[in-house]
């Protein structure tokens, strides 16, 4: 056993700190007026909150069939500690600080106090752009896409990275990142909002600043062992991979559709839209894998569905079915392509999370700006670049510019600062022996599913030999 410091008593003491100030908060009464809500919005939310909490154990899957074998459950558990990490993160001061009054009126950050352990939530007005669902239900849908935000950028970083000191990135991820960038897209006060800047389900809210915080880890890390000496890592198990991406796929028209904030036409357009760009971005990805002399792969085809998935989430209620069809098939392009010359330089990105989720959410916000229109969606002002506006595609770029440099710089910092006061990287040692074991101390077992790996892995734990 090895020996306890202080550092590792402080997230229990952090969580029983919480714990027992909870018990000296009021109990709100829960939606005293029922009258003004919605029936049909209110299901169809609380079922898109549920499958976007899917998604993250989709991811799980998806990031851990991907890692060598020795590292499939340390990826995967570092993915999934956000549903609870960051559950709590948002009921003390996520939500305040991403959809509470703006601080000052300038539209940068929430007041930490407006929904400070969610006071005011359970008995609250109904938020102003989703009138017709309790606040609470809407408190809980945007905690599903904080949760899978900071579990994005595992990918990046995987195979070397301390889980402890990934915990508390993405506690400070999530309050310095995420928060204030959900604040200026999505709030009516917020910088971004004013501008006219359309996300409509977060592809700059989740992937860009996901995607750029992911690079920023990659290169605060270095390259891993494997990567300088050049050695190609086979993925651990590649069922676990389609798997992983039937769960997104799935747990994706949550995200999008459910983004429509009600059980109406735009949600039926949001989940055509989605549908469309991840078909077509699976097969633009295996088929220009193709004409650069590859085979078509299960990797390929999984890896250009989530990339057309990024592309469309800021574009899914504006564009109509033909253009989503465009976004997909051209963002899974660019981003095989971006993945290519990364492949050439130095930079260890495990899994690829900036060139998919980064370059695929900055393509979709740029093609928003383009293609956005307001016979899709009446809410709009102005359409975009290609009926006439080039207004709202420049404040795209200008908005692109702001995110990517924010998120990138923030990350940046927060990765620099987790490595001054604990070790971001895992030693030499335990990075040969895997983070499964060093960090978990489990090991996965690929047959252990089946009678015969069971038979076998019985005999293991009890020393039987084999011939």
């Amino acid at each position: 056993m090895k020996k306890i410091s202080f550092q590792d008593y402080l997230p229990f003491i952090f969580l029983t700190a919480l714990a027992v100030i909870g018990i000296f908060l009021p109990t709100a009464t829960t939606f005293a007026d029922a009258s003004k809500y919605n029936a049909a919005d209110i299901a169809w939310i609380l079922v898109a909150a549920s499958l976007v909490f899917l998604m993250t154990p989709g991811l799980s899957f998806f990031y851990g069939g991907m890692v060598n074998r020795k590292n499939v459950i340390s990826t995967m558990m570092q993915s999934f500690i956000a549903t609870g990490l960051i559950s709590i993160v948002w009921v003390v001061v996520g939500f305040s600080l991403a959809f509470g009054d703006s601080v000052g009126g300038l539209g940068i950050i929430g007041n930490p106090g407006t929904f400070f352990f969610f006071n005011n939530v359970p008995s609250g007005q109904p938020w102003s752009l989703a009138p017709t669902i309790p606040l609470m239900l809407f408190a809980l849908f945007q905690l599903k896409f904080a949760v899978i935000t900071p579990a994005l950028v595992v990918g990046a970083v995987a195979e070397r990275i301390r889980f402890t000191s990934y915990v508390l990135f993405m506690v400070l991820f999530s309050i310095l990142v995420y928060a204030p960038i959900a604040h200026w897209t999505w709030h009516p006060e917020g910088i971004l909002f004013k501008m006219g800047v359309l996300d409509f389900a977060g592809g700059t809210v989740v992937h860009i600043s996901a995607g750029c915080a992911a690079l920023a880890g990659a290169l605060m890390l270095r390259r891993r062992k494997a990567h300088v000496a050049k050695q190609e890592l086979q993925p651990a198990n590649i069922p676990f991979v389609l798997l992983g991406t039937g769960l997104l796929w799935f747990g994706w028209f949550g995200f999008n559709a459910g983004s429509s904030l009600g059980a109406n036409a735009l949600a039926v357009g949001a989940f055509a839209a989605t549908n469309t760009a991840t078909a077509a971005a699976g097969l633009s990805w295996i088929f220009f894998d193709v004409i650069r002399g590859r085979k078509p792969s299960v990797l390929g085809f999984c890896i250009g569905a989530v990339v057309g998935l990024v592309a469309i989430t800021p574009a899914a209620g504006y564009v109509g079915v033909p253009q989503s069809l465009f976004i997909g098939f051209i963002a899974a392009i660019v981003s095989n392509i971006v993945v290519h010359y990364k492949n050439k330089s130095s930079v260890d990105d495990t899994l690829d999370v900036f060139p998919c989720h980064g370059v695929g959410g900055m393509t979709g916000m740029l093609l928003t700006g383009v293609f956005a229109s307001a016979a899709v969606n009446p809410a709009l002002t102005e359409s975009g670049w290609a009926y006439g506006n080039f207004n709202l595609f420049k404040n795209h770029v200008l908005a692109l510019l702001l995110v990517v440099s924010y998120s990138f710089i923030v990350s940046w910092a927060i990765f620099k600062f987790i490595n001054f006061i604990h070790p971001l990287r895992v030693t030499e040692e335990e990075e040969e022996l895997g983070l499964d074991v060093t960090q978990h101390n489990e090991v996965y077992h690929p047959n252990s599913m089946s009678v015969d790996g069971l038979g076998k892995l019985a005999e293991e734990e009890a020393g039987v030999q084999h011939s």
